[in-house]
């Protein structure tokens, strides 16, 4: 499976903090924001992946992440000059996708729960069609909107209702099938002159081929395309690390779980960093494991 981020757009809500930098540069607690849908894309063993900015700041990401070897990855790059709509991500990666399946993930949204990992490696597994991941909200006039049977087999989506019928809001991670090139390129802008993903996602509900996971109680979605959401999302990341001494998106730290590095790496990744908390953290990480206890 090949994996994408769109982290494009002009971030217009959070502006003045957005004039200069990109919304996924700014960071969320301890690290920078696009850490956090990558390490999803990590978890769920999807290591070869294309991120979608802007011209403007295209070179930054390259800049924080280069080509991803040292992580185990092999991150590649792409302009969108325009913000199209989240569908409009297929017709630029379509290159990048190949015959693979693919996982699309916005740079902006932060998930945390437990088993999220084994969770997203399953459903990777046993694709078939699209799977989206649904989140209980109390406005769900203000996203997209899906509705799922029994089985979880997701029966309609709506793109901001007027008066919803589901609070399960679609949030900003999909897994799709090859169909979805092909899919997106065959989809009509909408009157905003945006290619609508709620509009790809209906062509798999009508294939009956479309399925919804309830991410449920327990597990948090963050979308931090707000000044107040991106407070409260580093807030939580604080908390996390301060109740439970763990760091939400350390993708060095998910890097050697997943096996993609070893720990000698690890911890030469985190001596780079050595002199925040964030770079100490990541050397106790590496320096706990089996393989460098062994040679230290």
């Amino acid at each position: 499976m090949k994996g994408i981020i769109l982290a494009g757009g002009r971030g217009t809500r959070l502006y003045p903090l957005t004039l200069s930098v990109s919304k996924q540069l700014l960071p969320v607690h301890d690290k920078p924001m696009i850490y956090y849908p990558l390490s999803v894309l990590m978890l769920a063993g999807v290591r070869d992946i294309l991120i979608i900015s802007t011209a403007h700041d295209l070179d930054a990401f390259r800049s924080l992440l280069g080509d991803g070897a040292p992580l185990g990855l092999d991150l590649d790059y792409a302009v969108q000059d325009e913000p199209r709509g989240i569908a409009d991500a297929f017709r630029i990666g379509a290159g990048h996708v190949g015959s693979d399946d693919v996982a699309l993930i916005l740079g902006d949204n932060i998930f945390h729960g437990p088993g999220f990992g084994e969770v997203l490696q399953s459903r990777v597994a046993s694709l078939d069609g699209c799977v989206l991941f649904g989140y209980r909200v109390p406005d769900p006039e203000r996203y997209g909107v899906a509705q799922a049977d029994a089985t979880g087999r997701i029966v309609d989506v709506e793109e901001k209702p007027t008066e919803p019928r589901s609070n399960l809001a679609v949030t900003g991670l999909y897994l799709y099938d090859n169909e979805v090139v092909d899919i997106a390129a065959g989809i009509r802008p909408s009157a905003r002159g945006e290619l609508e993903i709620t509009d790809v996602n209906r062509v798999y509900v009508r294939r009956r081929a479309a399925t919804l996971v309830d991410l449920g109680r327990g597990f948090t979605w963050l979308d931090t395309g707000t000044h107040d959401a991106l407070t409260d999302a580093s807030h939580y990341m604080q908390m996390m690390e301060q109740r439970q001494g763990i760091r939400v998106g350390c993708i060095e730290e998910i890097a050697l779980n997943m096996g993609y590095i070893d720990a000698e790496s690890c911890h030469r990744l985190g001596r780079r960093l050595a002199h925040s908390d964030y770079g100490q953290y990541v050397m106790r990480v590496a320096s706990s494991t089996p393989a460098l206890l062994a040679t230290t």
